[in-house]
């Protein structure tokens, strides 16, 4: 893989920027509903949120990159101007 340098990003890593809140919340709400079916504290971590986290993510993937992408390139015209 070619070194982009520092503070170099392509437009995918610009998207992976603007997801990651988006997934730390469907990761939070994930446990906190796996909490509830179980009635206990369940961890971030638990097999069972990691698997429903990516069934969210791949259901809803593409709508959230095609979103996101959009938001980025307006982030991207604005800082511009």
């Amino acid at each position: 893989m070619r070194d982009r340098g520092p503070g170099k990003m392509t437009p995918l890593d610009r998207i992976v920027y603007f997801e990651l809140p988006l997934i730390q919340k469907i990761i939070e709400d994930e446990t906190w509903l796996e909490g509830e079916r179980r009635s206990c504290w369940v961890a971030s971590d638990d097999p069972v949120v990691i698997e429903n986290v990516c069934r969210v993510i791949l259901r809803v993937g593409r709508q959230l990159r095609e979103s996101i992408a959009k938001k980025a390139e307006d982030f991207s015209q604005n800082a511009a101007a």
